[in-house]
């Protein structure tokens, strides 16, 4: 026994030691301390808070703090650079939240613990939506989550695949239903793609879900884990909330594209953060939410329905929170992951991006969302589409500097931080599972993140021109067959 603990130490460097023996509430404590750090660190950079008295920070917003700008640059120029300024602050509030939520919340536990037995949760339905042009992919990964399901001991529940063409799965079973979307079939109002299929699965002649049963929303790539389906039984059983969502990570199993999968990242820690926060303190979708990994209670979902004509078409998800923020219903987060893919080619990625900026657009300036329920998301939406002009400050700052403002200077380079750490962050949370015996290669993939950042910024802005100037009732759907590889 000695002489193997020996060997282990002599095999496993100082640093791969450290990491595999933390505990998740040390993790946790490690991770709030290195994020406040962080952001001291890049306030004192940017020469925000003085470290120093006579020091001189490595990159300084302005050479003389007392000229008059409006002197230098005149009235109009000094406008628009002030503009430009207070334009980064519109994701101020979204930062804010990204912030509590890594701060109040601990998303290093390793295990979900089930609060009851599974033979006595209630009935749930996972429901997968697909156009129907990837059937392999869905009958492999309906097999891999139908053994999830049974690995975690459920018993009362089914999969409803809901296509618009027949992909004739294997499964006979009562365990799995396969629902074809007629071409016939027409909502009270036009809809298009998921929201027509998910309002066809709420008709009467078509449902076979109780209003005390419980609906899990899947797309067709989404694998389940065990941590997701406890998480969700504990959401299920306690029965507080009518909604709930949980986090997604885009690094399980063989990865196809690195640079979209590392901007993702982004997207996990937006999951820990902002999501978290906002369901588990005020219990409502105050930025909106995701498409999948969504519970739904079934009653509930039937009463707001997905029946809300062209702008609720482009992103359902969104415009469904809204809708039911705006009728009073509660939501609340739910522990464990999920895990899908990050669109393959850079085409994809970037036709992602710009149909979720038309469809959050058009769910912003819907006139049934009351403005009370989506002030912080057309905050984010605006932070959105003046990116294009807020990324000049990268080239303006040096050459056109301004006055020193603490309070303003200080913010702006706190919403920096905070987005600069959400990439290292959601790295960590995305391939600590795969290579948490391989510190050194789970590090080398967090630097790969800050590469990934020019590219994320870059195609974040080109979707904000094609959204913005092209047709917003185009629902572009995201190839899904892994056979297509570009790198």
């Amino acid at each position: 026994m000695f002489t193997e603990r020996i060997g282990f130490f002599l095999n496993c460097s100082i640093l791969e030691h450290f990491i595999m023996t933390l505990s998740p509430n040390l993790k946790y404590a490690t991770h709030i301390i290195f994020f406040i750090s962080w952001i001291l660190f890049v306030e004192i950079l940017y020469g925000v808070i003085p470290f120093l008295d006579n020091a001189k920070s490595a990159v300084a917003f302005s050479i003389d703090e007392s000229f008059s700008p409006i002197e230098r640059y005149g009235v109009v120029n000094t406008f628009l650079l002030y503009l430009l300024r207070f334009l980064s602050l519109l994701v101020l509030p979204q930062c804010i939240c990204n912030s509590l939520g890594l701060i109040l919340f601990n998303s290093f536990k390793d295990r979900i613990k089930l609060k009851t037995t599974p033979l006595l949760a209630p009935f749930i339905c996972f429901r997968v939506v697909t156009k129907g042009d990837y059937p392999d992919l869905v009958k492999v990964n309906l097999e891999k989550n139908l053994q999830m399901c049974y690995e975690a001991g459920l018993e009362s529940f089914i999969f409803e695949v809901v296509t618009d063409k027949a992909i004739h799965l294997p499964h006979c079973s009562n365990r799995v239903r396969e629902i074809v979307v007629p071409h016939a079939y027409k909502c009270v109002l036009l809809l298009v793609v998921w929201s027509r299929a998910l309002q066809y699965c709420l008709e009467d002649e078509v449902n076979i879900v109780r209003d005390e049963d419980w609906i899990v929303h899947l797309d067709e790539e989404t694998l389940l884990s065990i941590n997701s389906l406890n998480g969700i039984l504990n959401f299920c059983e306690d029965g507080r909330h009518q909604f709930g969502q949980g986090v997604i990570t885009y690094a399980q199993g063989d990865i196809v594209n690195w640079i979209t999968t590392l901007s993702d990242s982004f997207r996990v820690a937006d999951d820990m953060g902002k999501l978290r926060f906002q369901f588990k303190v005020f219990h409502k979708p105050l930025f909106g939410w995701k498409g999948s990994f969504v519970v739904t209670n079934a009653g509930a979902e039937k009463k707001v329905s997905f029946d809300h004509g062209p702008e609720g078409s482009i992103a359902e998800d969104c415009f469904f929170s809204m809708v039911a923020f705006r009728d009073g219903y509660s939501f609340d987060f739910i522990e464990g992951e999920m895990h899908e893919k990050s669109p393959f080619t850079f085409w994809d990625f970037l036709q992602q991006r710009r149909r979720w900026l038309q469809g959050i657009y058009l769910t912003v300036h819907s006139k049934f969302i009351p403005l009370r329920c989506k002030i912080l998301l057309a905050s984010s939406l605006y932070a959105w589409v003046t990116m294009p002009l807020t990324t000049l400050q990268i080239f303006l700052s040096p050459f056109c500097p301004l006055p020193r403002s603490f309070l303003l200077d200080f913010l702006v380079v706190f919403v920096g931080a905070v987005n600069l750490y959400m990439y290292i962050f959601g790295v960590i949370k995305s391939f600590s599972h795969k290579y948490r015996n391989d510190p050194w290669k789970l590090l080398i993939y967090t630097l790969g993140a800050f590469v990934a950042i020019p590219f994320n910024v870059w195609i974040e802005n080109v979707a904000v021109i094609m959204g913005m100037c092209s047709h917003k009732f185009e629902f572009y759907v995201v190839n899904k067959d892994t056979r297509v590889i570009i790198v």
